[in-house]
């Protein structure tokens, strides 16, 4: 990616398009340069879930514009310091909502780069058009209604004397007009509108925060949208739809129809199986606030596996309790120069099917999987089985519950805890959390094991029961099974919801049931 200028090093600006909000909406390759960027300056509109992608080493810049409020930087000031991290060296990404040269300024950007000797390259994005359309349900071209669309910027005084907007001929002469940035003068755009020629009768969709949790969509005329924005009380970031296709929302909105769209969920996994979780929330429309209350870490010794690793020959079983008990085993195993054959002699047990599943992947199957996904319901499977005189490893976390070993050695069972990883409480999101719940606009807090949930407690910080019961007293509650539950309930919590069989698969299902059928209740 580096150019070479002289004997010294220059860098190179990418200017990419971040889509509408959507940080799904990404390209392959935008994507790809913010993994690679050593700088990215990025917009108001640009998603911040994108930066996830980026290097804890890049050098993060805020250059955002948000209409009506001091702009962090000014526009030759964003030229200036494309160019200044260019001629350091630097890799830098120009993160720009929508597509960069869709009323993005982007060619103004350009021009100073070009100006300076500074390499460049375009990446396009999902223009916020399309996107807010889309979203909406709404098809900007119908062979039915039109084939014809214009794009124009709001932003302008439409009344100015050296308007780039001619009315007489937009105003019939495209069958959909979209207007970004236009809110603040939308009673300028439809008197133009309608003085030059269009039926006040024209359908008219306003959408706002396209394609993320926050969409909102109103719909009214050209007569009537003025009156029907301010009622709903709509703001920037909008864009307005103009024409017939708007009547087609009825029959294809299909966005804000999800069953948790609107609904937002606190995710208290850790950072890396968090992942699933919201991914499957997310489908289903669910605005995920993403809150670890674990950080799983290695254990500071791991003489005990090491020792009982050398005699893995001798045992007739192998629990394994937890996803985090595999990986962090099977690491350990590897970095000894052994692997899943070496595993040859005993039984392996997993404790539900995601956890068999991930045992798969290291090329183990699971010879017991217990019909209740918990360690009672694994005791007691092994119990069925005889485990009187038998050699039990247990590899889980440092700290966790001994019902399944203390149940397997009253039974007579030799069990050996071979501790793999620990619970730690995150410190970088206490703050956020409370103040995401003091919003008071959470819906719901998920929890999938007993960590999570005193975690959490932890990390609120609640003086008493009732402060605790006052910060969640209109959030539901999930527990992925009876253990959490229980958990829950012992810290004075309700339980809302609990899947019957104990997965994420399930407990997805069960909170998209639920607000389903508390949607059809409420119609």
């Amino acid at each position: 990616m580096d150019e070479k200028k002289g004997n010294g090093r220059i860098g190179k600006v990418y200017l990419v398009g971040a889509g509408p909000g959507d940080p799904g909406l990404i390209t392959v390759r935008g994507k790809y340069l913010l993994e690679k960027a050593e700088v990215v300056v990025y917009d108001y509109l640009a998603s911040r879930k994108l930066l996830k992608h980026v290097s804890k080493d890049a050098i993060l810049i805020y250059a955002g514009k948000k209409g009506g409020a001091k702009h962090t930087h000014t526009q030759d000031e964003i030229n200036q310091m494309l160019v200044d991290h260019a001629l350091a060296g630097k890799i830098v990404v120009r993160l720009k909502g929508g597509d960069p040269f869709i009323f993005g300024r982007g060619g103004e950007e350009l021009e100073r780069l070009f100006a300076a000797n500074v390499p460049f390259e375009v990446v396009p994005g999902v223009t916020s058009a399309t996107a807010a359309a889309t979203y909406a349900g709404i098809p900007i071209t119908h062979r039915n209604y039109t084939a014809s669309v214009a794009f124009l910027t709001g932003h302008e005084d439409p009344t100015k004397k050296d308007s780039n907007v001619d009315w007489s001929k937009l105003a019939t002469g495209a069958g959909t007009i979209v207007v970004y940035m236009g809110i603040k003068n939308l009673p300028i755009i439809v008197e133009n509108l309608v003085k030059h020629g269009r039926d006040p009768k024209t359908p008219v969709a306003v959408v706002r925060w396209a394609s993320t949790p926050e969409q909102r969509t109103v719909v009214g005329t050209l007569g009537t949208i003025k009156d029907v924005v301010a009622e709903a009380g709509i703001k920037p970031p909008s864009l307005i739809i103009v024409g017939e296709v708007v009547t087609l929302r009825e029959t294809i909105d299909w966005f804000e129809k999800r069953p948790l769209f609107g609904k937002k969920i606190v995710v208290t996994r850790t950072r890396d199986q968090a992942s699933r979780l919201i991914a499957d929330l997310e489908e289903n429309g669910a605005d995920c606030f993403e809150c670890a209350t674990i950080d799983i870490q290695p254990v500071d010794s791991y003489d005990i596996l090491d020792t009982e690793l050398e005699r893995i020959e001798e045992y007739h079983w192998i629990l394994f309790s937890s996803l985090n008990g595999v990986t962090y085993f099977f690491d350990r195993l590897f970095k000894r120069g052994m692997d899943a054959r070496d595993l040859k002699g005993p039984g392996i047990a997993a404790v539900g099917r995601s956890t068999a599943d991930l045992l798969h992947s290291y090329g183990v199957n699971a010879d017991l999987i217990p019909p209740v996904f918990t360690s009672e319901g694994l005791a007691d499977s092994l119990l069925d089985q005889g485990v009187e005189g038998r050699n039990i490893l247990i590899p889980r976390a440092e700290k966790g519950r001994e019902v399944l070993p203390e149940t397997l050695r009253g039974a007579g069972a030799q069990v050996t805890i071979a501790p793999v990883y620990k619970n730690v409480l995150p410190e970088d999101r206490k703050k956020e959390l409370r103040a995401e719940l003091e919003t008071g606009k959470v819906d719901m807090v998920t929890f999938t094991s007993s960590s999570t949930v005193r975690n959490f407690l932890t990390m609120l910080g609640a003086g008493s029961e009732g402060e605790l019961k006052e910060l969640l007293k209109d959030v539901k509650i999930t527990a992925i099974g009876p253990i959490t539950a229980k958990t829950i309930t012992d810290n004075g919590l309700t339980v809302n919801l609990q899947p019957e069989e104990h997965t994420i698969e399930e407990m997805v299902k069960t909170i998209v049931s639920y607000y389903t059928e508390l949607r059809a209740q409420q119609k």
